[in-house]
């Protein structure tokens, strides 16, 4: 437990030093933060995760049977939290909306800034590149997407469809990109020029500290209510609890019976606190916004001992850091 401490709270540390930098010591004004966000997100994640899925074939990342399990379990949170919330709150305005964006919350992890960082701190590049790659895909494109079209009636009326929306975001965003290109090249067999390998390689060591900065100085920017406390905690427990102990049942040997590493990777992944993402969601359709502020807030401060301490539960003692 020491061990996976002392891997997993600089991590942390980077995440907290980017929320004082935002809103103790005013170092890092918000321009700065999207800046930083935008160049983690646009180049070094894309360089990273690209590098990742060249490296190994197609059939060694990318497996159908562990991608369905995976998004199942997501959906099942997903739907699962909506019901729960829609019955409590059903006489509430918007109350369909506000569910749909309690059950994004709580299934749609920071399996982008958080997942890379931790999960190559203890497993190593060449045991998380395939689940890793398929959380992204699972979490971004279908329950982003899901959360964008059952929350779309409380937004504003004109300009595309939830669906045309999604689609084209999807069509732009550089993770999904580079994660597609990366899988192709590796599919292929083609390799990546030494040169350009080098660079991807220095680009995406950026990576790691600029996302982790960047969700620090957006989670300064949001605030807790006090009396969202009750939901706000629900809704992490789902996220930290329920989803990684439902992901590890069905990936592990009461299920599918999964390869360790890959069982120990889904878990965790499925472990990562609520995405920023949730929020600026949330925003955008007007609906739920200070309990999902408030999600993300709780989750990611709860998940500071939860997610080694979930490490700790699903780790096999033989499976130490990867190379």
């Amino acid at each position: 437990m020491a061990g996976l401490l002392s891997l997993s709270l600089p991590i942390f540390a980077v995440i907290g030093l980017g929320w004082l930098a935002a809103a103790r010591t005013r170092l890092a004004p918000p321009v700065m933060v999207e800046a930083v966000g935008a160049f983690s997100f646009m180049f070094a994640l894309p360089a990273m995760l690209l590098r990742l899925m060249a490296a190994q074939p197609l059939a060694e990342s990318f497996d159908p049977r562990f991608f369905g399990a995976y998004l199942g379990c997501c959906l099942a949170v997903f739907f699962a939290t909506m019901a729960a919330a829609w019955l409590l709150a059903r006489r509430v305005e918007h109350a369909p909306q506000a569910a749909a964006g309690l059950g994004a919350a709580a299934s749609f992890g920071n399996v982008g800034y958080l997942g890379p960082p931790l999960l190559l701190s203890l497993l190593g590049a060449e045991r998380i590149s395939g689940p890793l790659a398929m959380a992204i895909i699972a979490e971004v494109t279908v329950v982003l997407m899901l959360g964008d079209v059952l929350m779309a009636r409380a937004g504003s009326a004109g300009g595309p469809g939830p669906f045309g929306r999604a689609a084209r975001a999807l069509a732009r965003n550089p993770v999904i990109l580079a994660i597609a290109a990366g899988a192709a090249l590796g599919a292929s067999g083609t390799p990546i020029p030494e040169p350009v390998d080098r660079f991807l390689g220095f680009l995406g060591n950026a990576a790691g500290p600029t996302a982790l900065f960047a969700l620090g100085g957006t989670l300064g920017r949001l605030r807790f209510r006090r009396r969202l406390l009750t939901v706000a905690a629900a809704v992490s427990a789902g996220k930290l609890v329920l989803y990684p102990a439902l992901a590890w049942l069905v990936l592990g040997p009461f299920g599918l019976g999964f390869d360790a590493a890959w069982v120990a990777a889904g878990t965790l992944l499925a472990a990562m606190p609520i995405a920023s993402n949730a929020f600026i969601l949330a925003q955008r359709h007007g609906v739920a916004v200070e309990v999902v502020s408030a999600a993300v807030l709780l989750s990611t401060a709860a998940s500071v001992l939860a997610w080694p301490v979930t490490a700790w539960l699903v780790m096999p003692p033989s499976l130490g850091p990867g190379p």
